[in-house]
């Protein structure tokens, strides 16, 4: 049984547990289903077996050892990641999310940092080289491991399956955050996915991939890492949020889903943008004559559009399964005027 169904029984139970509204009452109207269905880990219908399984399902799904749904975002998939490695060294990006760091110490690993050029044309950091990861291994200690970033966020993705090879050939585990590319598993024309290749990888749904604030997967082909999210996480998950996490996998695994991130992709290059990273679903723009604020302020105020990040040189607009064509026809309209 997957939890979906289980929430859609009715449960005959006089309930004398948490969560105490019982699915009730309801104190705010808008969220009527969502107390419906909060139901407690001790609710008759055992919804941790219903979990399981879903998880297992999605291991199936994606090719790896283990799935694991997150209800804290990619933050706590980060951090699990590194607490299961077991690794006492680890290298992390200076610029990384905060997690990453964070987990790192949790784990009371001794941090190397290392850099990347930024990109003065752009005004972006682009995605780890091969190169600057052989030069990164050299005389590695055990018990080491190596947490990138793929894609970036502005969506340069890197070399994810030479770089495993690096990796566990000098004996490093490799961590991969790939918070924004959740849907490449699913499409040849989006980079390729770490999740076959990396020890521990982790996806944002709520992203690009259709998933609510702030769901997120971690796959592992190392280590079991129920352990180390246990150490984190609460004993008391969102069972509505996990439901809303297997959906969310079925849709994308399924021919309606990738019907619907075909028609996205085809629909974002009939934009005819020059397309400046690796991910297509990562609008990158440079304005001739406007620097990236002036171009985002214009977008906002004139045309009523936002983006996701901006800097000095270029703007970025964020895609995901809910962007629809009548989205990308407005844009395609401001963009022609602004010179496009």
């Amino acid at each position: 049984m997957s939890i979906i169904s289980v929430l859609k029984l009715k449960n005959q139970k006089t309930l004398f547990t948490t969560p105490s509204h019982g699915g009730r009452v309801c104190l705010l109207h808008k969220f009527y289903q969502w107390y419906r269905n909060d139901i407690s880990e001790v609710d008759a219908y055992n919804p941790q077996e219903a979990l399981m399984l879903a998880e297992a399902k999605a291991a199936k799904i994606y090719g790896t050892k283990y799935a694991k749904f997150l209800t804290n975002g990619s933050t706590s998939g980060i951090v699990s990641a590194i607490l299961a490695s077991k690794c006492k060294n680890i290298f992390i990006w200076d610029k990384a999310h905060i997690c990453h760091r964070n987990g790192a110490e949790l784990a009371n690993c001794i941090i190397t940092e290392y850099s990347l050029p930024l990109d003065e044309e752009l005004g972006v950091y682009k995605a780890i080289t091969v190169d600057k990861i052989k030069e990164l291994l050299k005389n590695v200690p055990q018990n080491t491991v190596l947490l990138i970033t793929s894609p970036t966020y502005e969506g340069f993705a890197a070399d994810i399956r030479e770089i495993s090879k690096i990796c566990h050939a000098n004996s490093v585990k490799l961590i991969v955050d790939e918070a924004h590319g959740a849907l490449y598993p699913f499409s040849d024309e989006l980079p390729e996915s770490a999740v076959k290749y990396a020890d521990y990888t982790v996806q944002s749904l709520h992203k690009t991939a259709g998933g609510i604030n702030p769901t997120a997967l971690l796959h592992s082909n190392d280590n079991d890492p129920s352990e180390a999210l246990s150490k984190i996480n609460t004993t008391s998950p969102s069972y509505p949020m996990l439901a809303t996490i297997e959906a969310n996998i079925n849709f994308l695994n399924s021919a309606r889903g990738k019907k619907c991130l075909n028609k996205l992709i085809n629909n974002i290059k009939g934009l005819n943008l020059h397309q400046f990273n690796d991910d297509v679903t990562k609008i990158l723009l440079k304005h001739p004559t406007l620097n990236g604020f002036e171009l985002s302020e214009i977008l906002y105020e004139k045309y009523n559009i936002e983006d996701e990040r901006t800097n000095n040189k270029t703007t970025m607009l964020l895609c995901g399964i809910g962007t629809n064509e009548k989205m990308l026809i407005r844009l395609k309209k401001a963009l022609k005027n602004l010179g496009f």
